[in-house]
């Protein structure tokens, strides 16, 4: 039986798209990945579960290829980035998301969120803003009747209005409240079922999330005059990596939550997150983190006038809206003991509609009439925000569709070599190799054998090959050093 992996690398837009939303669509890749296991091992689904493992049994009988379908690389920001983390970590773990749908449901509501000290103190507090926030909610065509079911229109308005007469000018959800609710939702994973891990054996799954430094950190740059500048950064990536041959795992929830608080940092909503806000809630929770230290040391900057732990971190589509660039860069060196087909998954829950609007959606020009320039007002906060925020992926399809490229090429160049190296290497071995029964010693032997052959034969060409193979090696090892290095 021919078998084949499909493995997604998903990237989790950020923005105003509701951590309950961008949930469920992540737990649907959540749901496959559990039914494909399933399936590779024999086992049994339930629920949604078994429509996934009847589609993989029927690929299998049409195709005769059996599939198995994996995620092995999620990056993401904002209200992705939080999603992108506790589905990589229930792949990573074997643990379930179905106790998030409920926790979600419950307590990701804007009464909660709220900070207790911006809570407006009774029904008289800014009593004038009732009537004008009532005629906006009940006018025809308003929002809420647009898009909320008419049995929850009355709780939705009731919410908005303590909403908006909660304080102003200042985030009124509270930093500290939404650590709570992270941290319960880890708790709620680790208490309830575990199944096996959803990836094989040895291999990686990545984690990316995107966040924004607001301050920046300085970074040199190398040019030639002058020799040696240095620049602003803001953009960051938090990375975590499950690698069973290394003994890394997902396992610092601690660590996990920071980067799920600072990615959400959205402005005006959330107060900016540093690590000392949630050292404050580990400290009340009475929760210890051993790792702090090796967090602090290896995903923040680091600069002598400062400590890591008071780096002010803010939303992380501010700049990296759609994190690509780190899924690609982990691509490479990553295992597989059968045909991989790779697939990159952009995950947006609302395509062909803007997060935010600074102009009536759906406004047209009447034909023939002179178009209108954008205002004052619209205009600043156009630049600063909403296009920025708005970028299109194009740049990022085209480096994939570009290494795709390559890649088919040399697919061609090894399926033209093919019949020449099984002559070349029925000639050096004979039946001998056909026969022996393989073991370390005999594989180790035969592959000393066939490197002096090939590189006889290459002639002049096997230095430059074996040139570039070592300063490869020497390469990766420098930036591994590097990595590492606080």
């Amino acid at each position: 039986m021919r078998e084949k992996e499909l493995r997604f690398a998903l990237i989790c837009y950020g923005g105003i798209s509701l951590a309950v939303y961008m949930h469920g669509i992540t737990k649907e890749i959540w749901r496959l990945a559990v039914a494909s296991r399933a399936f590779y091992d024999g086992g049994e689904t339930d629920g949604v579960g078994t429509v996934y493992r009847d589609l993989l049994a029927a690929i299998e009988a049409k195709s005769g290829v059996r599939m198995r379908v994996l995620a092995d690389i999620v990056a993401g920001a904002s209200a992705g980035g939080i999603n992108g983390i506790f589905l990589a970590r229930a792949i990573a773990t074997g643990q379930s998301l179905d106790p998030l749908t409920d926790l979600w449901l419950a307590d990701a509501d804007v009464d909660r969120l709220l900070d207790p000290d911006a809570r407006p103190l009774s029904a008289a507090t800014k009593f004038w803003a009732v009537p004008i926030a009532g005629w906006a909610m009940k006018r025809r065509g308003n929002a809420i009747d647009r898009t909320v079911g008419e049995a929850a229109q009355d709780e939705v308005r009731a919410k908005l209005s303590r909403f908006v007469r909660a304080r102003w000018f200042e985030p009124p959800f509270g930093g500290e409240t939404f650590c709570d609710l992270l941290l319960d939702a880890f708790d709620a994973m680790d208490a309830g079922p575990r199944g096996p891990v959803l990836v094989p054996d040895g291999q990686l799954v990545d984690l990316f999330v995107s966040v924004t430094d607001f301050a920046g950190h300085s970074m040199p740059l190398t040019l030639n005059s002058p020799p040696r500048v240095t620049e602003q950064e803001h953009r960051l990536i938090v990375h975590f990596r499950r690698d069973g041959r290394a003994g890394t795992r997902l396992d610092d929830v601690p660590a996990l939550a920071a980067a799920a608080r600072a990615t959400a940092s959205f402005p005006g909503a959330f107060p900016p997150f540093t690590v000392r806000e949630l050292d404050r809630v580990l400290e009340r929770r009475g929760i210890a983190w051993p790792g702090r230290d090796a967090f602090l040391r290896v995903q923040l900057p680091h600069s002598p006038e400062a400590d890591p732990a008071d780096r002010v971190l803010i939303d992380g589509s501010v700049l990296a809206n759609a994190p690509f660039r780190p899924a690609i860069a982990a691509l490479r060196q990553r295992p597989a003991r059968r045909e991989v087909d790779r697939r990159f998954v952009y995950i947006d829950p609302k395509p062909d509609y803007r997060s935010i609007r600074l102009r009536k959606p759906g406004a047209a020009e009447t034909e023939g009439e002179e178009a209108r320039l954008p205002g004052f007002l619209p205009t600043i906060l156009g630049a600063l925000s909403e296009i920025p925020r708005e970028q299109p992926i194009r740049d990022n399809v085209e480096m994939i569709e570009g290494m795709s490229r390559r890649i088919r090429r040399m697919q061609h160049i090894v399926d033209a070599m093919k019949v020449e190296v099984e002559e070349q290497v029925a000639a050096l071995f004979g039946t001998t190799f056909f026969l022996d029964t393989p073991t370390p010693a005999r594989l180790g032997k035969w592959r000393a054998k066939a490197q002096e052959q090939a590189a006889a034969r290459a002639g002049f060409a096997f230095a430059p090959y074996g040139h570039l193979k070592l300063s490869a090696v020497v390469e990766e090892l420098a930036g591994l050093i590097d990595r590492l290095h606080p």
